[in-house]
C-alpha cells in the first residue's frame, strides 16, 4: 500500500517524509491516502514546492455552473478566469465551488435553494465569494445543498433543507452558511442526493437528511435533521453518497462496505436492502470510492479499477467494459487490466479516472460534452483526455454533468 506525494512515494519500506506537525501531534511521516495529501497541500501543510494552481472546467453549463460567463456547454476544458490561486474545487448538481490558497470561499450557478450560500437566490455564471472569511477548508456540492469544513473542524451547511439535510435541526432552506452543532472535530464533509454524510477526525461517520431507501444506513428509514453515528466504530476512511439509493464506504483496514436499497448499486451481489453497512466481500485492499448517480467506482491498492451500477448506467457505458450493459453489474468488475490507476470519479452516468502519471481518463455518458473530450459522443470504455500530464486528485461531483477541477498546471 503506497500513497503519492509530489516528491515521490510513501510506503512501508522506503524512507519516510518528515513534514510539519498536524496540529495533533502526528506530522507528514507515514502512508497518506490522496484526500489527506490534498487536505495538507490546501492547508500549506505538506512538504512540496509552490505552484500555480488553476481551474478548469467543462461539461454543462445550463446555469453558469462553468464559471465563464456564459451558458453554453463546452466539450473540452476551458480555464475559470486566469487565477492561479485555487486550491481546491468540486460541484453540485448545477453549480460549482473554490476554495482558494487564502482561504476564501467562491460559489457560482444554480441558487434557487441558495446552495451557493451568498445570502441570496440569484444564480452566478463567474465565482463570487461566500461572506468575507478567510478560513474554508473543505466543500462538498449534493444535489441542492453544500456541506463545509472550516480550519477550525467547525461544520457549516446551506441551501435545500426540505429533508434536514443541512443537519442544524430545523427543514428550513439556508442561503447562508449556518453552523451545524459546535464540534470542531470535522475533517470529510460528503452532500449526497438530498441526504448528507460527514466522518470526524476520529474516524467516526455520521449521517442525517434523507433516510428513505435505507441511504443512511442508521438502520431504518427515518430522515434526521441533524447528524446521527452510524454505529459505533471509528475506522471510516472515505465515504460516497451519491445517489438516493444507497451510500458505499471504506474503512483503515481497506474493507468497502455498502447500504441502501437493493438494487446493483450495492455491489453485494444481490437484490437485497441493507438498512445498514454491510461488507463487500472479505477483500482488504480497497483504497478509493466514489459514486456517479446509478453507479460506483473504486481503486484498489494495487491499483487497479473497478466497478458496479445498473442498467442505466451500464446501457452509456460508465461500467467502462468496452460495451454496453443494459443489465449493470451488481458486484465490483475490473476496467481493463490498468494497474496505475490514482483517483477515481463518478458524475451522474459517467466515470472518471487518474494515473499515476497523471493522465485523465473518462467514459460513459456524453451528450452535454461532461466527459472532455471534444465531443459530446458516449464512450463505454476509458478514453484519455487530450495528451496533458497535469491531472492528480479528482473531485467528487456524483450528481453533475458537468466536472470542475483545479490543478498544478502551469500557465
Amino acid at each position: 500500500m503506497s500513497g503519492k506525494w509530489p516528491g515521490g512515494f510513501i510506503n512501508k519500506t522506503a524512507p519516510t517524509v518528515v513534514g510539519p506537525t498536524d496540529g495533533e501531534g502526528g506530522s507528514a511521516s507515514g502512508i497518506w491516502t490522496l484526500d489527506q495529501v490534498a487536505d495538507y497541500e490546501s492547508k500549506g501543510l505538506w512538504p512540496t514546492a509552490q505552484t500555480d494552481r488553476i481551474m478548469l472546467t467543462w461539461g454543462n453549463n445550463s446555469n453558469g455552473q462553468l464559471g465563464d460567463e456564459t451558458t453554453t456547454n463546452k466539450s473540452s476544458p476551458i480555464q475559470v478566469g486566469a487565477l492561479t490561486t485555487w486550491s481546491f474545487s468540486t460541484g453540485g448538481s448545477y453549480s460549482s465551488y473554490g476554495i482558494k490558497t487564502d482561504g476564501t470561499l467562491w460559489a457560482w450557478g444554480s441558487n434557487g435553494s441558495g446552495q451557493l450560500g451568498v445570502g441570496s437566490t440569484t444564480a452566478y455564471s463567474s465565482p463570487v465569494q461566500v461572506g468575507a472569511l478567510t478560513t474554508w477548508s473543505k466543500i462538498s456540492g449534493g444535489m441542492y445543498h453544500t456541506l463545509a469544513v472550516k480550519t477550525d473542524g467547525t461544520l457549516w451547511a446551506f441551501g435545500r433543507n426540505n429533508l434536514g439535510q443541512l443537519g442544524d435541526g430545523t427543514q428550513v432552506d439556508k442561503s447562508s452558511p449556518v453552523q451545524i452543532g459546535a464540534l470542531t472535530n470535522w475533517s470529510k464533509p460528503i452532500a449526497g442526493y438530498n441526504s448528507s454524510y460527514a466522518i470526524k477526525t476520529d474516524g467516526g461517520l455520521w449521517a442525517w437528511g434523507m433516510g428513505i431507501y435505507y441511504t443512511l444506513g442508521l438502520g431504518n428509514n427515518t430522515n434526521y435533521s441533524s447528524p446521527v453515528q452510524v454505529g459505533a466504530l471509528t475506522d471510516w476512511l472515505d465515504v460516497a453518497g451519491g445517489s438516493y439509493q444507497g451510500a458505499f464506504a471504506v474503512k483503515t483496514d481497506g474493507s468497502m462496505w455498502s447500504w441502501g436499497n437493493g438494487v446493483p448499486l450495492t455491489a453485494q451481489n444481490n437484490t437485497t436492502t441493507y438498512n445498514s453497512p454491510v461488507q463487500i466481500g472479505s477483500l482488504t485492499t480497497w483504497l478509493k470510492v466514489a459514486s456517479g448517480y446509478g453507479h460506483g467506482l473504486a481503486v484498489k491498492t494495487d491499483g487497479t479499477l473497478w466497478v458496479w451500477g445498473n442498467g442505466t448506467a451500464g446501457n452509456y457505458g460508465a461500467l467502462g467494459q468496452g460495451v454496453l450493459d443494459p443489465t449493470g453489474k451488481s458486484s465490483p468488475i475490473q476496467v481493463g487490466a490498468l494497474t496505475t490507476w490514482l483517483d477515481v470519479a463518478g458524475c451522474y452516468y459517467s466515470s472518471y479516472g487518474t494515473t499515476t502519471s497523471n493522465e485523465l481518463y473518462v467514459w460513459g455518458q456524453n451528450n452535454q460534452g461532461q466527459l472532455g473530450t471534444g465531443s459530446v459522443s458516449n464512450v463505454s470504455s476509458p478514453v484519455q483526455v487530450g495528451s496533458e500530464t497535469y491531472w492528480k486528485t479528482l473531485p467528487k461531483t456524483p450528481l453533475t454533468r458537468h466536472q470542475v477541477v483545479s490543478t498544478n498546471r502551469s500557465t
